[in-house]
């Protein structure tokens, strides 16, 4: 009975996904659960595969081999179905500079195919959540940093998706908007939402449920962040992570 509720419960899945782009492994036989409700932190340098793999989730990019589901749907045969479940924000935000803050609102409500009501409803709950209400008709090139950051994940957010990609998304914002961004996620997985992150900060893989370190394409270890430093003995994740990469390299 138990394992039937946990089954239904996992949101993002993989089998040996892997993406092959000529000889070079991007990603090599990945393998992960992540459960509704979760903050799953992807840990890796730059280079060592983390995009590519969320890449494969969002449906943007097909595996060499391997399957995958995200919401119930198969990311090869249903990508399109995905794509309308999930929230993306990268490290660039994407957002249009040349806009207003609540013109970049109304475009992405557009692309997610929100009506007229539902996206003056949704612009509307957007600038409260993110408490950017006083900066609406700001033009968006001149938000700081931070505030660009909330504007991008309230743009990821419009159309009330199940799960979140965030790559890599609090890179070059100050340590106090970063905290401020983490409080946010915390929200939102609080209230069901399952936030997938990838990073490569250290200090923010403490602030999640559960971790994947990723190196050179493969995943060296994963589970919940106090269970890797007590069965490893590391007391922090940045000493994990060094511990575990030495240990890949070693191998």
């Amino acid at each position: 009975m138990n394992a039937v509720i946990e089954d239904s419960n996992i949101v993002v899945e993989t089998h040996d996904l892997t993406r092959k782009f000529g000889k070079f492994v991007a990603v090599d036989k990945l393998n992960i659960a992540v459960k509704r409700g979760e903050i799953f932190g992807f840990l890796g340098a730059n280079g060592a595969g983390k995009t590519t793999a969320i890449r494969m989730l969002c449906g943007l990019l097909e595996p060499t081999s391997g399957t995958g589901t995200v919401a119930g749907f198969d990311i090869v045969k249903q990508a399109e179905r995905i794509k309308s479940r999930i929230g993306y924000m990268s490290q660039k935000f994407s957002l249009y500079n040349d806009l207003k803050v609540e013109e970049n609102l109304e475009f992405y409500g557009g692309v997610y195919g929100l009506d007229s009501r539902a996206l003056k409803q949704h612009i509307h709950e957007t600038l409260e959540r993110m408490n950017l209400q006083h900066v609406r008709t700001k033009m968006t090139a001149e938000l700081p940093l931070g505030w660009k950051q909330k504007l991008a994940l309230g743009a990821a957010l419009m159309h009330n998706p199940d799960i979140i990609f965030l790559d890599e998304a609090t890179g070059g914002v100050d340590p106090v908007a970063r905290r401020d961004f983490w409080d946010m996620i915390h929200d939102l997985a609080a209230h069901g939402k399952t936030i997938f992150v990838t990073t490569h900060y250290m200090d923010e893989a403490e602030y999640c449920h559960k971790i994947s370190i990723m190196h050179q394409s493969r995943v060296l270890i994963q589970g919940k962040v106090g269970d890797l430093k007590v069965q490893t003995g590391m007391k922090t994740v940045e000493e994990l992570f060094k511990h575990v990469v030495t240990q890949g390299d070693s191998a």
